[in-house]
């Protein structure tokens, strides 16, 4: 075991830690009590860690409590591990122990050990403490909630590039589709017409307004917590550390960082992730709801609507040959449903703290992370292998329409709404075109002007037909 193992100790006592991990004693109980998902740490929330202890490592030797050897090595073991080395070594399972303590002394051990080992010290040595240099001035009740909001803003601007992308490909798709006509339907009946363009414009407003709600969330999380230590009282930190920590945070992630003007409310709630996670529900809600209309344009193509042709990406059945199934699509309203879910993992979580403290925070951050990288890559694979190359079948948008016996609607200012909806029974009843049915009326004299008192005839009815699109931009036609 000696060859294998060494031995290092904590308050409980003696602990074996592999020989060679980079890890201590308080890492390694962790791994051994919370044997939960079989997952690792999310490397941003690593990345987020780091990113705080090298900053505390420059601010704590320019306020003269660590001197510059000691903060040399630990900023040297941090860019170390920002540089994608020793991942390894973060081991944490996500479900853990309330706060983050072990992700936090993980991190703390890893860079004490990486520092040590660069003084020519030797693995559990800690000529670098963990806790006393690493980890000075700070907690990981002040740490855990900055490194998620770090986290968050560091993967921000590929999640806010892929709703950008995909609001611009709805955006460009109504103008490629503004000329075709199409049946509209509610209550997934029969409706008054519409451009398949301008369907496709409000989904690129839809994902447009649900961008903002992110943009928005996001600010609040600028401002960062940082300094309040254990409860916010900011003990064991020097008055000027937060402020000069937020200063070389926001030149390290190059974002406009602020200090919370409260810190007790810093440590206590985590309602600003909770809006921000709320806003990826939204967005995830009504990305659901225009998949789900997509499925449905692109639905047969020989018993469906088949209005738009989504590209062909992979073969859709293993028994029926040349099967094609919308499967960008399928997987972007999987990926969604999964979203929705962490969402309610994190709203639970937030309103899961007390007094000075909400220990669900490691929750927090495995969802919200989570969450940001499967909206970003599902939205960009279902924006590039599927919405760019959306073509409208303008043969079935036709098609359809003609069956649409609702298009007579445009006669109830001329002829009333009583006349138009008995003709509109008489051409669903009979399975005849409402333009037949109409013009049948005025061979018989029974179709009459209101406006006027003159009966219509068989080519005004054509006119008011023919006038189809402008029907698509509302008014009254005459």
């Amino acid at each position: 075991m000696n060859n294998e193992y060494r031995i290092e100790n904590d308050s409980l006592g003696d602990v074996y830690v592999p020989k060679n991990a980079l890890f201590g004693a308080q890492t390694q109980r962790a791994i051994e009590n919370f044997q939960i998902s079989g997952r690792m740490p999310n490397p941003i929330f690593v990345k987020s860690m780091v990113l705080i202890k090298k900053c505390a490592a420059v601010v704590n030797s320019s306020l003269g409590y660590l001197n510059r050897e000691f903060r040399e090595a630990i900023v040297g073991a941090a860019n170390q591990v920002l540089a994608g080395e020793y991942a390894d070594d973060f081991r944490v399972d996500p479900f853990q122990a309330g706060a983050g303590t072990s992700h936090n002394m993980n991190v703390n051990e890893v860079l004490a050990n990486l520092a040590t080992l660069s003084l020519d010290g030797e693995l559990g040595e800690y000529l670098i403490h963990p806790n006393d240099h690493v980890n000075m001035a700070q907690s990981t009740n002040d740490t855990i909630p900055t490194a998620i909001r770090l986290g968050v803003l560091l993967l921000s601007d590929d999640l806010f590039e892929s709703v950008e992308d995909v609001a611009i490909s709805f955006e460009n798709k109504s103008i490629e589709f503004d000329s075709i006509v199409k049946s509209g339907r509610t209550h997934m009946q029969d409706a008054v017409p519409v451009r398949l363009g301008q369907e496709f414009s409000a989904y690129g407003l839809t994902i447009r307004k649900d961008f903002d709600r992110l943009v928005n969330a996001v600010d609040k999380l600028l401002v960062l917590g940082i300094g309040g230590t254990a409860t916010g009282s900011g003990l064991n930190a020097a008055p000027e550390y937060r402020h000069l920590m937020i200063k070389e945070l926001s030149q390290l992630i190059d974002k406009p960082l602020k200090a919370s003007d409260n810190l007790f409310e810093s440590m206590q709630s985590q309602a600003d992730l909770l809006e921000f996670s709320s806003a990826m529900r939204t967005l995830s809600i009504s990305m659901t709801r225009i998949a789900n209309d997509l499925r449905l344009l692109s639905s047969g193509p020989g018993t469906g609507f088949a209005e738009i042709k989504l590209p062909a990406v992979q073969p859709g059945s293993s028994i029926m040959p040349g099967k094609v199934n919308p499967v960008m699509i399928e997987m972007l309203n999987m990926s969604l449903y999964h979203v929705i879910g962490c969402d309610q993992a994190v709203a639970l979580a937030v309103g899961a703290g007390q007094f000075e403290l909400n220990v669900m925070m490691p929750l927090m951050a495995h969802e919200l992370f989570e969450m940001m990288q499967i909206l970003t890559n599902s939205l960009n694979a279902f924006n590039n292998k599927c919405l760019k190359d959306i073509e409208a079948n303008s043969v079935m948008t036709t098609f359809w329409l003609e069956r649409n016996a609702v298009i007579a609607t445009v006669f109830n200012p001329i002829v009333g709404y009583a006349k138009v909806a008995e003709l509109v029974k008489i051409a669903v009843e009979s399975q005849v075109s409402i333009k037949e049915v109409f013009i049948n009326a005025t061979q018989s004299g029974d179709l009459l002007n209101i406006r006027t008192g003159e009966n219509l005839n068989s080519k005004q009815v054509e006119d008011v037909l023919s006038s189809v699109i402008d029907m698509t931009n509302g008014g009254v036609l005459s």
